[in-house]
């Protein structure tokens, strides 16, 4: 793992760090982001205290099967908080949402910047603050009896989790991976609503996971089937 106290985005650092030959594996990590950035490349603000990291996995074998490792992803950074903090209120939010008591605690951002080279995970969880001028609710993980949960508490107990859950992807296919995924995803007819460009708006209930992985909304129209948007549960 490389550790850093200030940059300006550490998936800029893993970009980099394939260009220099780096592979699966790799942690990098930082107690600030200056430049942070989540989906569409929007700023995500990354104060002191909180966990931002990135981390280069090797992809499928196939571009469109890569896609899963965001699903992938979500479910380990999910089993790893739910061993940190049992009986918490975490549900998993399409595609990889971390959330507790229905507020965002953890972001993830899935990038190939290099065809055959390794994927790259961003990852942020509010470990002591959250954003308080979101578009939806954010929140901090509580502490335990014996006190904060610690960065490096964190770290660990997120990669072991990911290269678990990447060794059930790799061996078991994405059929298990969706099983899982949607036993702790929020319940089916949780009301959403999903924006698929500015000018386009869906609300409709959260049917499932299709088997592509695309999210399936039912609306006053029919079944969606949706491949990429950002998704309010309201």
């Amino acid at each position: 793992m490389q550790d850093f106290d200030s940059v300006a985005s550490t998936m800029e650092l893993a970009t980099q760090a394939l260009l220099e030959g780096e592979g699966e594996g790799l942690i990098l990590r930082a107690r600030e982001q200056v430049s942070g950035r989540g989906r569409q490349g929007r700023p995500w603000r990354s104060p002191p205290g909180n966990l931002y990291m990135s981390i280069l996995i090797d992809p499928a074998p196939r571009l469109a099967e890569t896609a899963n490792l965001s699903f992938v992803a979500g479910l380990a950074v999910w089993r790893a908080i739910a061993d940190l903090i049992p009986g918490a209120g975490l549900r998993l939010k399409w595609p990889n949402d971390v959330l507790l008591d229905g507020a965002k605690l953890a972001g993830l951002l899935l990038e190939v910047p290099y065809a055959g080279k390794p994927a790259v995970l961003g990852l942020g969880l509010n470990l002591r603050t959250a954003p308080t001028d979101t578009p939806y609710p954010a929140t901090s993980l509580p502490p335990r009896a014996t006190g904060p949960v610690d960065r490096d508490e964190a770290t660990e107990a997120i990669a072991l989790r990911l290269a678990e859950t990447l060794r059930q992807w790799r061996q078991e296919g994405f059929a298990s991976i969706r099983a899982d995924w949607q036993a702790v995803a929020h319940p089916i007819g949780t009301p959403l609503t999903v924006r698929l460009a500015p000018e386009t708006v869906l609300k409709g209930t959260f049917d499932g996971l299709g088997e592509d992985g695309h999210l399936r909304l039912q609306t006053a129209d029919g079944l969606r089937a949706i491949p990429a948007g950002d998704v309010i549960l309201a």
